[in-house]
């Protein structure tokens, strides 16, 4: 059944690439699993995983879709056990949490000790950008991207609550990315895209930021 929240093909790679998929004896947590697709994967492939999302909505698709039961949270608590996961998720989350340091916090909170977050967020100096453009609005995008950041201002928050951090270097322009552009901008932005590849830039410049954060 292929139905995919977000860029689900360059999240697959993420983790290939980060090494998540090395050990299966690992005890998952996803934040924000919208509509379950991720957690039905992992479970298929052994993992011991549990979901959570905000929207009620997202939580019965992933019931009728995938019969995944997911756990309903606000949006920076997590009401489980601290040093309770080896492995946290979230894809294209991040930027949708007001407060990123107490998010940080509670993630960091119910990591096991050497566990390792593994999160996706759009890249503030190229999301503000696309997003202006998209809503034809120079401030619509602060309503749903409340805390989108750079890498540095990852790299510092991930660290300012004792994780270690490291980027990884992933494709993005893909076919999700390619419709993206072709919806929102236009059928000459990828023609643009020939002589400007995003994912030739520094990391810094990246489209998107992939994160692994390691607790000490």
């Amino acid at each position: 059944m292929k139905v995919h929240r977000g860029n689900f093909q360059s999240n697959i790679t993420f983790l290939k690439k980060s090494h998540f998929f090395n050990d299966t004896s690992q005890r998952v947590l996803e934040i924000g699993s919208g509509n379950g697709t991720m957690c039905f994967v992992l479970k298929k492939l052994g993992y011991s995983v549990i979901g959570t999302e905000v929207n009620q909505d997202y939580i019965k698709r992933a019931k009728d879709l995938f019969a995944v039961d997911l756990v309903s949270v606000s949006e920076e608590q997590l009401p489980f056990e601290t040093a309770s996961f080896d492995a946290v998720v979230s894809f294209d989350v991040f930027e949708h949490i007001p407060d990123s340091k107490k998010h940080l916090s509670e993630v960091y909170r119910v990591l096991k000790p050497g566990g390792r977050y593994f999160f996706t967020t759009p890249n503030k100096y190229l999301n503000v950008p696309f997003e202006i453009i998209k809503e034809r609005s120079i401030t619509k995008w602060k309503t749903y991207h409340c805390s989108v950041k750079s890498l540095l201002e990852v790299s510092w928050l991930c660290r300012s609550v004792g994780f270690q951090v490291a980027f990884c270097s992933v494709p993005a322009v893909n076919e999700f990315f390619k419709t993206k552009l072709r919806t929102y901008i236009g059928n000459w932005s990828l023609a643009v895209l020939k002589f400007i590849n995003p994912d030739k830039f520094p990391l810094f410049l990246r489209t998107n930021l992939y994160v692994v954060a390691r607790k000490s």
